[in-house]
């Protein structure tokens, strides 16, 4: 049996997206860098001014694109810089995973969590918990599905 080099090993592990707010769960992120809370390496972070900024296609386009998990994170809610964007989040999520459903995905392969700036230990556990779960679930079958599929921004 041939060993596997370490690209053939980050092949096979999970490609996690996280959308991250800029005032808590970035923060939170940066915490728990900081403080050397150990997470997965093979989460990406696409840091947004509120969480109520993530549109629907960006999560598609992400799946369609090979992600196999998404992470929306945010403030708590009634702790948002921009008053009730993370309201807005929550109720635009729900539909989300209603689309992630008709596409064929399981929805854990999604999930909208409240992360504030000073819960560094809780973002690394979020991301150890998400890549375990994704892991179980296993690559994502999307990409062999919607090579032809266009996904219009509106």
């Amino acid at each position: 049996m041939s060993e596997l080099n370490s690209q053939e090993l980050n092949d096979k592990e999970p490609k996690i997206l996280a959308f991250c707010c800029n005032w808590c769960s970035y923060a939170g992120a940066d915490l728990a860098g900081v403080s050397r809370f150990q997470y997965p390496p093979n989460i990406r972070i696409i840091r947004v001014m509120c969480s109520g900024r993530v549109e629907p296609a960006f999560i598609l386009k992400a799946f369609k694109s090979g992600i196999d998990g998404i992470l929306v994170t945010g403030c708590h809610i009634g702790d948002c810089h921009y008053i009730s964007g993370n309201e807005y989040t929550r109720k635009r999520m729900e539909h989300v995973k209603d689309l992630i459903k008709k596409i064929g995905l399981h929805p854990d392969r999604f999930r909208l969590q409240w992360i504030s700036a000073s819960e560094g230990k809780q973002f690394a556990e979020l991301v150890r918990e998400f890549t375990e779960r994704i892991k179980k679930l296993g690559p994502s079958p999307l990409p062999k599905k919607l090579l032809k599929l266009e996904i219009r921004e509106c």
